[in-house]
């Protein structure tokens, strides 16, 4: 396992389904270079689970707080952990 990479589980809670919030995370995320995934929860939330270096998970970080332009973030949480390299690429889940 590479000991510079970085997991973050990060959510996000506001008008934030429905807008194309998730297809942003992905086209993000690719850009660069992370692997995980991001998926809808029942709540009205979107999960996004990425790994990758620590500069580009907080860039994606960065740039999921801003959203999507019909998007409004109201709350946002992140949750660092270490690693567990079990992701081959970006996906949307839903």
């Amino acid at each position: 396992m590479d000991k510079d990479l970085i997991r973050a589980e990060i959510v996000i809670n506001g008008l934030v389904q429905g807008v194309g919030f998730r297809y942003y995370i992905y086209r993000n995320a690719v850009g660069l270079g992370l692997k995980g995934f991001t998926e809808n929860l029942f709540s009205g939330e979107v999960l996004t689970v990425v790994e990758g270096s620590k500069p580009n998970v907080e860039e994606l970080y960065k740039r999921i707080i801003v959203g999507p332009s019909h998007a409004s973030v109201r709350k946002h949480n992140i949750i660092w952990q270490e690693s567990k390299n079990e992701f081959e690429k970006f996906e949307v889940r839903n």
